[in-house]
């Protein structure tokens, strides 16, 4: 076996105990214990992809027990692709934490790497019951995290997103249950191969099954009409815990990409392309609800909110055209969406801090101290986020209308695309003219070393702006890697061959 496929879920695991153990230690100490272990997670993340770049294949059997019976972990193209972005995310996240919003409470740093533990195992896993145990690992470190640093709005927030999620989780056992109890397995390659030859009797308890499912990983990605937690959830909470939290509906949009081509694909049977009426149309709708929203935000945070649920529209739309042109492009889009909605959360934070008690509420105030970096630095984020041109969400928005063309919805695709890339351009305008240029001149300049600080303090929302950057870049190679992935999520006989032949077997 392949050891380096079970490290990625071991370190996070492994330093959330150390830190849990050494709770008396020095805040100093805890720091830099979760620093070095977010840089090792990336040097992880990026020997996984390097050793399945190839199209590999690799198969973890816990235990020695082979699948379909015990507990499989399983590296692919698209694993590897999300553990190295929640890698980056959380090394810059962590970053702007440790300036000080750690402090306001003893265990930021467990449920930090217990969040990275959660995620991390998602993505591995080849379990549908360990994927909602994984779910509610990163879940419950969720909560912890939303309500880290107390307050009314926010143990508001977070008991509207507990309760939600608990809604969630208890259709996610209703849904493996019944398939379970029809197909007596849960291994997703086993899964595969038994709903492909479900006999009529059973296939409306699979189909519904496998739609329940469509409903938690909607729920999950805050997929239209279950969309309503995260505005106020993302909203209310610590900025570090709202850049990490960019990742989490992507967690949603990970499970349909990995579970629908595999289970419920071209070749199963009764319940072939189960979800294709579905995704398309409300990936659609929750692109201009959430950009609708983002148009009548009356704060900053909640605006950057309602974009991250905008943004779930535009990569489940991708993913919707269903071809390995569409799902590439989705691939492309997901990495510069989370980057840019994480600096943008870390920047709103920075200019709130500066606007005394207007905060970051859309009305024109003193300018803020050092208006002229923050004001450049939201134009650059500004441009990531609208998708304009030159980013890579330009190019993502590209992609995703050429994997279109030959799809009959092209007209209501192209329409709504270019309206929501319209709204999104004047929300941000409209934003950042309130925030600068109709602001009033500061009665005192900035001192030095307050220009100092504010340096070492966008430090992290830049360091996200440049893999943006990077990713515009390196656009050709990356893009290429991104149809890599989507051509091997399409030959779902690979997986299951590697997971259940004797190949794959230790």
């Amino acid at each position: 076996m392949n050891h380096w496929v079970i490290a990625p879920v071991l370190l996070p695991w492994l330093t959330a105990i150390l830190l849990l153990l050494a709770g008396r230690a020095s805040l100093g100490w805890r720091r830099r214990a979760s620093v070095a272990a977010a840089i090792a997670q990336i040097g992880l993340a990026l020997v996984v992809a390097e050793k399945v770049g190839g199209g590999d294949i690799l198969v973890y059997a816990l235990g020695h027990w082979p699948a379909p019976f015990g507990i499989v972990l399983v590296a692919d193209r698209l694993a590897a692709w999300m553990l190295v972005v929640t890698a980056f995310l959380a090394l810059f996240a962590l970053l702007y934490a440790i300036r000080g919003d750690d402090a306001a409470g003893s265990h930021f740093h467990s449920l930090f790497q217990l969040q990275l533990f959660g995620l991390n195992g998602a993505f591995l896993t080849g379990d549908l019951f360990n994927l909602f145990v994984f779910f509610e690992v990163l879940l419950i470190a969720s909560y912890g995290l939303l309500l880290h640093g107390g307050g009314r709005r926010r143990t508001r927030a977070g008991l509207q997103f507990v309760a939600v999620n608990l809604v969630g989780s208890t259709v996610f056992l209703f849904a493996v249950g019944t398939l379970y109890g029809v197909l007596g397995t849960l291994n997703m390659a086993d899964l595969a191969l038994k709903v492909a030859a479900t006999p009529p009797a059973n296939a409306p308890l699979v189909r519904a099954a496998g739609l329940l499912l469509f409903g938690v990983f909607a729920l999950k990605a805050a997929l239209l009409p279950f969309y309503l937690w995260l505005p106020a959830a993302y909203a209310q909470t610590g900025a570090p815990v709202a850049a990490l939290f960019a990742i989490m509906t992507k967690v949603g949009a990970y499970g349909i990409l990995r579970v629908y081509p595999l289970i419920f694909g071209a070749g199963a049977g009764p319940a072939a392309n189960l979800i294709e009426p579905w995704l398309l149309p409300l990936a659609l709708a929750t692109s201009g609800v959430g950009m609708v929203g983002a148009l009548a935000s009356t704060h900053l945070r909640q605006q950057v909110a309602y974009l991250v649920v905008a943004s779930v529209g535009s990569l489940l739309l991708a993913f919707g055209l269903d071809n390995a042109s569409g799902i590439a492009a989705g691939l492309y889009y997901l990495p510069h969406t989370t980057f840019a909605a994480a600096a943008l959360f870390l920047l709103a934070d920075s200019i709130a801090h500066r606007r005394g008690e207007l905060g970051d509420r859309l009305d024109p105030g003193s300018t803020v101290a050092s208006a002229g970096v923050l004001g450049s630095l939201f134009f650059v984020v500004a441009v990531a986020v609208a998708g304009l041109p030159p980013l890579s969400g330009f190019l993502a928005k590209f992609l995703t209308l050429r994997a279109a063309l030959a799809h009959p919805w092209l007209p209501w695709i192209m329409a709504v695309v270019l309206v929501t890339g319209l709204f999104g351009l004047i929300a941000l305008g409209r934003t950042g003219s309130l925030l600068f240029y109709r602001a009033l001149p500061p009665e005192t300049p900035p001192a030095p070393e307050e220009s100092s600080g504010l340096a070492r303090e966008l430090a992290p929302a830049v360091g996200l702006l440049l893999l943006v950057v990077g990713m515009t870049v390196a656009a050709g190679p990356i893009a290429e890697g991104a149809q890599a992935v989507a051509d091997q999520l399409l030959q779902p006989q690979r997986y299951i061959q590697a997971v259940i032949a004797p190949g794959g077997m230790p």
